[in-house]
């Protein structure tokens, strides 16, 4: 059997349940489990290295979309740390939809998603993002989350740690010896050894994923393909995409959402092929490797 965990990311409060609504709809009626990433509380001003505002930051009905900006991205964080920060508690509408549909999982992404919010070495900083970003998923009625996506994939080597006392999985893309902590290099050179795409430090299991298969920078006639590739050959695949590429400047890539659904018909199909949940994986229903 072969298993492929669906991790959708950056779900915030600004996102619009329709859009979750079209892309998941198939996978819902299926029971497939979607396993949101979701970002408890969003900085509503975030900017990516180029200084463009976030694709994740949709504006709500009636209002503008974010500015674009040419400030350097220096200037950006330091303006970036005076914007409102948006619970998820503040979208009740989009809080009920999840919480209506078990297929969905919440995942913590982050705390802000400010750029490159946990590539950094202040433990004590990291710590309180970590605990702060919990605490606004459970206000929100959300549970207490158990798996961690960092955002852009970027942990420090203080930022591993926090991470592995509190969670029982990390999803991430790939790790980095010079990142790691010095007592994890041992584990690091077996997996190496091992070839091993996952692996385990202490109680937290780390897992990796081959880069967003399901992406608008990919090529769609071979989308598909690619992913099947890769799934045929790996025991357990992540498979990553973002929900905000498929409505990019607010209109639906029609072509891309249903490279998603045929991608959904696909694993429906296979009898070989289990979709499973980031809990699955925690609770030791799926193995690893």
């Amino acid at each position: 059997m072969r298993y492929v965990i669906i991790r959708d990311d950056d779900t915030n409060a600004l996102t619009p349940v329709s859009c979750l609504e079209r892309l998941y709809r198939p996978f819902i009626e299926r029971g497939m489990p979607v396993n949101l990433a979701v970002i408890p509380e969003v900085a509503t001003g975030t900017c990516m290295g180029s200084g463009q505002p976030e694709g994740f930051l949709l504006p709500a009905a009636g209002e503008a979309a974010p500015r674009r900006s040419s400030e350097p991205l220096q200037a950006c964080a330091v303006r970036h740390e005076r914007l409102d920060k948006l619970p998820m508690a503040a979208n009740q509408e989009l809080v009920g939809y999840l919480l209506s549909h078990p297929s969905y999982r919440v995942v913590q992404h982050g705390s802000h998603h400010d750029y490159l919010e946990f590539d950094q070495p202040d433990g004590a900083e990291i710590a309180r993002r970590l605990d702060r970003g919990s605490n606004a998923l459970r206000e929100a009625g959300l549970g207490q989350p158990r798996t961690f996506v960092a955002p852009y994939d970027k942990l420090s080597s203080a930022a591993l740690r926090k991470v592995a006392d509190r969670f029982a999985v990390l999803s991430g893309g790939w790790y980095e010896l010079r990142r790691l902590p010095w007592s994890w290099w041992p584990g690091y050179a077996l997996k190496k050894a091992r070839r091993a795409v996952h692996w385990k430090i202490g109680d937290t299991l780390l897992l990796s994923h081959p880069g967003c298969l399901l992406s608008c920078n990919r090529p769609y006639p071979t989308m598909l393909d690619t992913i099947i590739t890769h799934l045929k050959q790996h025991r357990l695949t992540v498979l990553v995409t973002h929900w905000w590429e498929y409505f990019r400047d607010q209109r639906a890539d029609g072509p891309f959402i249903d490279m998603l659904h045929e991608t959904g018909d696909y694993l429906a199909s296979q009898s070989d092929l289990k979709v499973v949940s980031f809990a699955d994986v925690a609770e030791g229903r799926v193995p690893v490797d």
